[in-house]
């Protein structure tokens, strides 16, 4: 029997928020255990929480981005379940009345398009994190994350391969990072995903019986762990058994996914309106106030870079992949109007540098105006394509510009015709015998003669003189 995957995806991203959800600790990362707790955070008797502003904005934002309809009256429940990381018993949360619901994005995976359903996003706050001792059977606790505001992203169960699943993830952090309310670390935690999967008969409407995942820190480790549960699963099924519903840990190391415990049902939490926070009122006014705010986001983005620039759909992809990526490539092409010989640049070159010193596109070696200036150097025949690789490398590698780069290796292109006909000269009178056998008809020999010509000149050699005069020389 054939299976179809189903699979639903819920992330929480980490706003960044100055402050936390519902008092005034510091978010920052980094600080000694426990520095950035008080009263509230902490859970002691007699406090109150007071939501902070800021978060909404963010919920808000997310919810305008991905085509979510925005709750006039939404509200805070209390979720509770005992764990040594959640000082107050319980986590402050949304349950039955979001702040945004019915919203949808458009991915695209092997050149097809289409929209992947968002159930709900919901506000609510970090727990604590736990310190475990390998050495001894001993575990610390850290409050410095405990009330951090969280979102809440809640898919349909629309995705049916770990490849949509991967691409849904991907054009989520890309969205979070434009609107600048999550830096989308996956490795930091910043974003996280829990992947909930169950397979059925193919054809079948009903959903089979789902396990959810947790434990996944990148877009690898997504995909292969939802790989891996699909084989489990349908090893299951194929030997007439039925799957166990429950909570698994990925294990990065052994390419497997192993029994966490048993998975919760939301009647297990004994959600309840949380008593101490009035219902959250949003006006229109302040929708359009955040909706006027909101940048081009990444779909629109590509799409113009493809319209308006001639760029392929896989490059504008790239370039659009972070906010930081296209702002690049967009201030490098207003100073050398060409978008296609930017384009081939970054993604090339500039891409494998800042892959090569594992940095981000914001650590660039080479700013963009000074990759504009090189290009510029190219057009005006100052130098050659070939010669500016060696010059970008020493820019990258010292920082200096490219004129300064080209003066101290002395790499400025040799466009003198005379000079140029005396390198081929005696380029052809070299090799009598190759001359002899291209005028006989092996005519691929002509790219010996141009790559002896540049050898010549150490690459300094205009190539399309090169291969007028050296036409010239050869034809009869």
């Amino acid at each position: 029997m054939d299976y179809e995957a189903v699979i639903g995806l819920e992330i929480h991203a980490q706003l960044r928020t100055k402050s936390k959800i519902f008092c005034n600790c510091s978010t920052a990362f980094g600080a000694p255990p426990n520095a950035h707790t008080c009263p509230v955070c902490l859970g002691m008797p007699g406090v109150l929480p007071v939501l902070n502003r800021k978060v909404v904005d963010y919920a808000l934002r997310m919810a305008l981005a991905t085509n979510c309809t925005i709750s006039s009256s939404s509200r805070f429940a209390r979720k509770n379940y005992f764990y040594p990381d959640l000082p107050k018993g319980y986590q402050i949360s949304q349950y039955e009345l979001p702040i945004a619901e019915h919203g949808h994005i458009v991915i695209e995976v092997n050149g097809n398009s289409r929209p992947i359903g968002i159930t709900r996003i919901h506000m609510e706050e970090d727990a604590g994190k736990l310190i475990h001792n390998p050495y001894r059977p001993v575990s610390m606790v850290d409050f410095n994350r405990t009330g951090v505001p969280l979102i809440e992203i809640v898919s349909e169960p629309d995705m049916r391969t770990p490849e949509e699943a991967g691409a849904y993830l991907r054009q989520l952090r890309a969205i979070v990072r434009y609107l600048e309310i999550c830096d989308g670390n996956m490795e930091e935690g910043s974003f996280r995903c829990d992947a909930n999967i169950s397979l059925r008969p193919m054809g079948a409407e009903t959903f089979g019986i789902r396990t959810e995942l947790k434990n996944m820190n990148s877009f690898k480790h997504v995909e292969s762990a939802l790989s891996f549960e699909i084989e489990r699963q349908k090893a299951v099924l194929q030997d007439g058994n039925e799957v166990v519903q429950e909570t698994r840990l990925w294990d990065p190391d052994k390419g497997i996914t192993a029994t966490m415990r048993g998975k919760e049902e939301a009647h297990d939490y004994r959600y309840f309106p949380d008593p101490d926070l009035l219902p959250l009122v949003i006006d229109k006014e302040w929708i359009e106030e955040i909706r006027a705010s909101l940048p081009e986001l990444p779909d629109a983005k590509r799409q113009r870079f493809i319209s308006d620039h001639g760029l392929p759909s896989d490059d504008a992809r790239l370039l659009t992949s972070s906010r930081a990526m296209a702002d690049y490539f967009e201030d490098c092409a207003k100073l050398f109007p060409e978008p296609k010989a930017v384009c081939n640049w970054v993604v090339g070159p500039l891409l494998a540098k800042l892959n090569e010193e594992k940095r981000t596109i914001e650590q660039s070696p080479v700013p963009a105006d000074r990759l504009a200036e090189l290009l510029k150097l190219i057009d005006s025949g100052v130098i050659s394509g070939k010669i500016a690789k060696t010059v970008f490398e020493e820019m990258a590698s010292t920082g200096k510009d490219p004129q300064r780069v080209i003066q101290e290796k002395g790499l400025v292109q040799i466009t003198d015709e005379n000079e140029i006909a005396e390198v081929v000269k005696q380029v052809l009178a070299d090799h009598g015998k190759e001359v002899s056998d291209y005028k006989a008809g092996k005519t691929k020999l002509f790219g010996f003669f141009v790559g002896q010509a540049m050898k010549a000149t150490r690459g300094k050699a205009n190539p399309k003189l090169v291969n007028d005069i050296l036409r010239e020389a050869l034809e009869p």
